[in-house]
């Protein structure tokens, strides 16, 4: 199994920018391909954002295209997301998920999580 760990949330303005990193330790990073989520107040989880393993390959959800690219970096274990343009929507606390035989949308897919960091965008 891979742990991940997530950072780089905070506070900013809306039209700021943030960018999320989701360290993994553990099994080869690069078996995995790498999944953004998010969880607003009072709301259910819901995909951002995923990349396959070479990182040659991404997706988004329509609310984040042309705003959120996400990337990885094998050597470092590290998948990044970021964040431009931030809307008061976007608020919510953001997690990576990771799997070794899945990319896509499907959260219950996932097999991997971080605990997840909170982004709160600011009107």
């Amino acid at each position: 199994q891979v742990q991940l760990v997530e950072s780089g949330g905070g506070l900013v303005q809306a039209g700021g920018s943030l960018r999320l990193s989701c360290a993994a330790s553990g099994r080869t990073f690069s078996s995995y391909a790498m999944g953004w989520f998010r969880q607003a107040p009072g709301k259910e989880r819901e995909f951002v954002a995923a990349i396959n393993w070479s990182g040659g390959g991404t997706i988004y959800t329509d609310s984040v295209k042309g705003r959120f690219t996400t990337s990885r970096d094998n050597a470092k274990n590290t998948v990044y997301l970021q964040m431009n343009s931030l809307k008061p929507e976007d608020t919510a606390v953001y997690y990576c998920a990771a799997d070794e035989n899945y990319f896509g949308r499907r959260e219950y897919a996932y097999g991997q999580w971080g605990q997840g960091t909170q982004v709160t965008v600011s009107s």
